[in-house]
């Protein structure tokens, strides 16, 4: 599979589309007024702590407060006697390898992989691991944010924190080594740990790390690279932090890289033949970045110069067009509906015009394995998250469902998110969860309709004429001295009261001895009505 980064730079924003062999897998897009808080740094202070949530708010100079849980709550030192801190520590290395695999697994743009916790089998207080017991108002503390603002909920911080790097994650609260689980190698995996073990030990780093996708076939003087500019970076972190103590608001210890730069940092791989880039200023950034820290990358930088835009010549700004839609078109003929909504995705598979299948089976299981390429490219670029209901069409063959999910499976390894996919339920579902860092693409392009207010369609003119019909005639029995209803309302609506309502407005105007009047209003929607008394 070959790969290709596009970097667009305008004065409103920067956005990069990764092409897997020439067609948009996924899309990044960072508007220079409201930058991502995903990775940032803060010395924030608690607002408020809520013990029947075990939660507190945090304010860390955002529009909205946010949300820290007791879990992502670093643990804090506890004294153990010999023989158990023997104990804890081989409990430790032998449940290390797999947690860290699994936290580690998402080598993601938008992600900055949290912090591991090694197992224990101490027995630790309640009252200790209560967040009241442990935060209190007014309190200054070091979180990172997790999450991005999603509509109405702040962000989501941790405590826990994690300075990644090209090749490493660096967990200065942790105590061990972990791998990434997409490097398969056990002789690869080995070799990294027992190397990074080393590197610790020689430049007396406390902490944990965890080796990144990238790290894989990495040689030992690239790491040592990796973990000092790392331990220089969590250094002046911890500067910073002591120089601004002192303050009363809350501030920004450490920002994440630009979107370019993180781009660099951790999409590129070896798959990856070219980055184009449509910016000079960007541009001349970039190499300098890859010149430091991914020199691999570095010769395969480009600088786009020509006239028609970047996005255009490569067919992205079509894609993001059609990724907004609701239908997705299959080769074959058939289609897919996808629903967004708070509590969840939906998208439903349907054959449309496809009808080459030798059965009625056979069309519906070559219609699903197709969707769920779709889907999950879909997925990607879409960035969908949170709870997601796949209603594929009903296979009688369990062949034929067990084939589709080892697709739809198959095709989700190259995600960088972590995925959870459920069998074939009876009603047919597949059930699955895609973990959610930051918004979507309709989330961030779009906003509810001002008309129909997020809902999807809008009342008939019928329906509003009925209930200007009732509306007038609650105007008369509350008011006794008007003589004449004027209705405004849209032309939509006046026009049907004027012709097949006509016969109801003579028998409400006889019925309630006044006369009614109409006035069109262009700039009301078609649900918009007002009642005038003269």
């Amino acid at each position: 599979m070959s790969e290709e980064l596009l970097i667009n730079i305008s004065p409103m924003e920067s956005r990069v589309a990764v092409l897997d062999n020439g067609i948009l897998g996924e899309i990044y897009i960072e508007r220079h007024h409201k930058l991502g808080l995903v990775g940032n740094i803060y010395l924030g202070t608690v607002v408020r702590v809520l013990p029947g949530m075990q939660a507190a708010f945090i304010d860390i100079g955002q529009s909205r407060t946010a949300f820290l849980h007791v879990n992502d709550m670093q643990r804090e030192p506890r004294p153990v006697t010999e023989d158990k801190s023997k104990a804890a520590t081989n409990v430790k290395k032998e449940n290390s390898d797999n947690s860290a695999d699994i936290e580690a697994s998402t080598d993601s743009l938008a992600v900055t992989p949290p912090i591991v916790s090694a197992q224990s089998t101490e027995v630790v207080p309640v009252s200790k691991t209560l967040i009241q017991h442990r935060l209190h108002e007014s309190q200054r503390i070091l979180v990172q944010v997790t999450k991005d603002q999603l509509g109405s909920k702040g962000a989501r911080l941790t405590t826990n924190i994690s300075l990644p790097s090209r090749y490493l994650v660096y967990l200065p609260s942790s105590d061990h080594i972990g791998i990434s689980q997409r490097i398969d190698g056990e002789e690869e995996r080995t070799r990294l740990k027992t190397e990074l073990s080393s590197l610790m030990q020689t430049v007396n780093l406390k902490g944990g790390l965890i080796a990144r996708t990238a790290a894989e076939r990495v040689p030992v003087d690239k790491l040592e690279e990796d973990i000092y500019y790392l331990l220089q970076l969590w250094r002046t972190i911890c500067a910073r932090r002591q120089e601004i103590n002192h303050h009363q608001s809350s501030e920004l210890i450490y920002q994440e890289l630009s979107l370019p730069l993180r781009s660099i940092r951790d999409l590129v791989h070896a798959d990856t033949e070219k980055v184009i880039i449509d910016n000079t200023q960007i541009y001349e950034q970039v190499r300098y970045f890859a010149k430091e820290f991914v020199p691999f990358i570095y010769d395969k930088i480009v600088h786009y110069t020509a006239e028609q835009s970047l996005f255009d010549v490569h067919r992205v700004e079509d894609d993001l067009r059609d990724a907004l839609k609701r239908r997705v078109d299959l080769k074959s003929g058939g289609y897919l509906i996808i629903d967004q909504t708070e509590a969840m995705t939906t998208i439903d598979v349907n054959t449309g015009s496809f009808v080459g299948g030798r059965s009625l089976e056979d069309t519906v299981y070559k219609t699903n394995l197709e969707a769920t390429h779709a889907i999950a490219r879909q997925l990607r670029l879409r960035n969908l998250g949170g709870i997601i209901i796949l209603d594929f069409i009903d296979m009688l063959e369990q062949q034929h469902k067990d084939d589709v999910l080892e697709s739809l499976q198959a095709q989700l390894t190259q995600d960088y998110a972590k995925t959870k996919i459920t069998q074939v339920s009876e009603l047919g579902l597949v059930e699955m969860t895609r973990k959610r860092t930051r918004e979507s693409l309709g989330q961030q392009l779009c906003e509810p309709c001002s008309t129909c207010q997020g809902r999807g369609f809008v009342k008939t003119a019928e329906t509003v004429c009925f209930e200007i019909f009732r509306e007038i005639m609650r105007c008369a029995r509350t008011y006794n001295s008007p003589k004449k209803f004027t209705v405004v309302a849209h032309a939509a609506v006046i026009d049907l009261l004027l012709t097949s309502e006509s016969d109801t407005v003579a028998d409400l105007e006889y019925l309630l001895g006044r006369v009614i009047t109409f006035d069109v209003e262009n700039l009301y929607t078609q649900e918009q009505y007002d009642i005038v008394l003269d």
